[in-house]
């Protein structure tokens, strides 16, 4: 159905790519952090972080790094079966797609398991991955499908993402999301979940779960001290909820 060809990580203030004939390769761009330009068929494109891209095979594009700016993205590069193409709208589109969806964040953290999986020779990740950019691709072209959210209703979602983010140490409920939101407790709740694709706990645990990563890799705390400054008081409960999430234990990332 579908065949995942690579899986890059681009980070920098100097990043350039071309390509001139993609012979049947799609190309997914997820943007994590500043901006970069991309210029498809003569058509300009800014993407910022938040923003996702899928050009089609056969488009001729490159890109660069804004100057002076730093960026990060990961980039997938896969080829697709006439059946899926014929199911999926979103491969069908000759023009490329750039869009923020909803479910971005969620989006990444697949990507990022997926880099990681090749990167560590994971068994079976090639299987994994394919079956990981089919989803996003499905998810994707299912809100592509539905009537676009309202402004006001969108800012609604940024604000509790962002309550999020600044108290996921902690336990967030949809009481806490309802009085940030002013609304009920179950229609910010059910909001979240439309808007993201996540509940409101799965929302806690992936920013829970990324800054573990970023702890384990940069930093010089053990497992031990890492889940306690999460907010996980038992350990063990950390670890599973890390294994099932990355694939992997939390010892394999320590430096």
């Amino acid at each position: 159905m579908l065949e995942l060809l690579d899986v890059s990580l681009d980070r920098g203030m100097n990043w350039y790519g071309q390509c001139d004939d993609t012979d049947g390769v799609y190309t997914l761009v997820l943007v994590s952090y500043g901006k970069c330009v991309y210029w498809i068929n003569a058509d300009k494109l800014i993407l910022e972080k938040g923003d996702v891209l899928l050009i089609p095979p056969r488009a001729a594009f490159y890109g660069k790094s804004v100057p002076t700016v730093f960026h990060e993205k990961l980039v997938a590069r896969f080829k697709a079966a006439p059946a899926i193409v014929r199911d999926l709208p979103l491969l069908a589109r000759q023009d490329a797609v750039q869009g923020r969806p909803g479910r971005f964040e969620w989006m990444l953290e697949r990507l990022r398991v997926l880099h990681a999986e090749r990167a560590d020779r994971t068994p079976y990740a090639e299987i994994r991955g394919a079956a990981i950019i089919t989803e996003l691709a499905a998810l994707w072209n299912r809100e592509l499908d539905q009537a676009p959210m309202a402004s006001g209703t969108h800012k609604l979602v940024e604000r509790m993402k962002q309550h999020i983010q600044l108290n996921y140490r902690d336990k967030v409920t949809k009481e806490e999301l309802g009085a940030c939101i002013n609304r009920t407790p179950n229609y910010a709740a059910s909001l979240f979940r439309r808007a993201t694709g996540q509940t409101i706990s799965e929302a806690v645990n992936a920013a829970r779960m990324k800054t573990a990563i970023y702890m384990l890799t940069d930093s010089l705390l053990t497992v031990n001290e890492i889940s306690d400054y999460l907010g996980y008081r038992d350990v063990s409960y950390f670890q599973r909820v890390f294994k099932r999430t990355t694939g992997r234990t939390p010892s394999s990332f320590l430096r």
